[in-house]
Parts: structure tokens; C-alpha cells; sequence
């Protein structure tokens, strides 16, 4: 690895952190350079813009949430195991001590929902592909018996998301003490609900 990888992965690892805490925002290339102990022009070496450092540090948390919440998931075995992983990572994620202020992409969309651009476009793409994994996991769940075979997957994914994105504003935000038993309760609803009935 060269002298310039490695400063631009540490560059993209900080970013990771200093947007997880302040939000995309607040990941200005002056806080960075600080953050870093770097120049601003150091830091322009390795990106033209504000907006191409936070496509790159967008990236960088995707291939962690992948690495961290989908990958392990998907080893499980097919069907609900496999659900139910998706379900405890993503949890974990959100939660993860190493995220001050949690999901980046959970802060991002709720700067970006009503803006233009490139980086707009890559979380919103980022989103919907996480919404056809969780229908993709719930479609082999009815295909290996464990979800009844009328199950709306499409609908079970904006449900599980659902209740992730509340978990993560109750214990984000509100600092409910409850925010893990709810989300764990609207979990089981949910599968139980997809269930085959017996």
C-alpha cells in the first residue's frame, strides 16, 4: 500500500467517524483537516470537493454496513434465521459505540430527503437496495416454508425497515430506555404476522 492510499484511507476513515457524529454537513473539509492534522490543500490532494469526499466516505460506510449487518446475515442458514440476523446486526449497527451518533446513512437521508445530487441519488440508491435485501430475505422465507406464501415481501421489507428506523430515532433521539424491547416486540409482530399458520 502506497504513502498516498494509506493517508486517503485515513482520510475516509475519519470522515466515517466525523459524519457519524456531526452529520453529513458537518463534515466540512476545514473540521477534517483538523480532525486530521492536516492542510486544506492536503486534504484537496486527494479530493476535488466536498462533494466527492462525501461520495467516497458514503462508500466507505456502505462496504462497513455490508461487512458488519448484511454478509454475516446472509451465512445464516435460508428463512428466518437469516431474517433474524438481518434484524440483530442492523440493531447492533445502530448501536455500535464506534458510531457516536449512529447510522450514517439514517442521518444522511434525513439531511438529503428534499435535495438534488449525486450524493442525494447515492444514498437513495444505498436505501433501495437495502429494501430488496430484506424482501429478497423474506421471499426465500416463504420459498423454504417458514413465511406464509401470500406474504407481500415488498411490504414486509418497508415494515422491517420501519421499525428500524423508529428503534434508531427512540434511542438516538429520545433516549428511550425501551427503545431495544420495543423494536424487539414490533420484530415479533412482524414475523409472526409473515408466519405460517399451522
Amino acid at each position: 500500500m502506497t504513502k498516498g492510499t494509506e493517508t486517503r484511507d485515513r482520510i475516509l476513515d475519519t470522515a466515517f467517524r466525523l459524519a457519524a457524529r456531526e452529520g453529513l454537513e458537518g463534515l466540512s473539509l476545514a473540521a477534517l483537516a483538523g480532525e486530521l492534522g492536516l492542510s486544506k490543500s492536503g486534504l484537496f490532494a486527494h479530493f476535488d470537493s466536498k462533494e466527492e469526499l462525501q461520495l467516497e466516505m458514503l462508500r466507505v460506510a456502505s462496504e462497513r454496513f455490508v461487512d458488519k449487518v448484511m454478509r454475516p446475515a446472509f451465512k445464516q442458514p435460508r428463512g428466518l434465521p437469516r431474517v433474524k440476523a438481518l434484524f440483530e446486526n442492523w440493531r447492533r449497527w445502530a448501536t455500535d459505540p464506534s458510531l457516536p451518533g449512529g447510522c450514517v446513512f439514517v442521518a444522511a437521508s434525513a439531511e438529503l430527503d428534499d435535495r438534488d445530487g449525486p450524493v442525494r441519488a447515492y444514498v437513495v440508491s444505498q436505501q433501495r437496495g437495502l429494501l430488496q435485501t430484506i424482501a429478497r430475505a423474506a421471499k426465500i422465507s416463504v420459498e423454504v416454508g417458514h413465511f406464509r406464501r401470500d406474504l407481500d415481501v415488498d411490504q414486509f421489507a418497508f415494515e422491517f425497515l420501519a421499525i428500524l428506523l423508529a428503534f434508531h430515532h427512540a434511542q438516538r433521539l429520545l433516549r428511550d430506555p425501551r427503545a431495544e424491547q420495543r423494536a424487539r416486540r414490533a420484530y415479533a409482530r412482524l414475523v409472526d404476522d409473515a408466519a405460517v399458520r399451522h
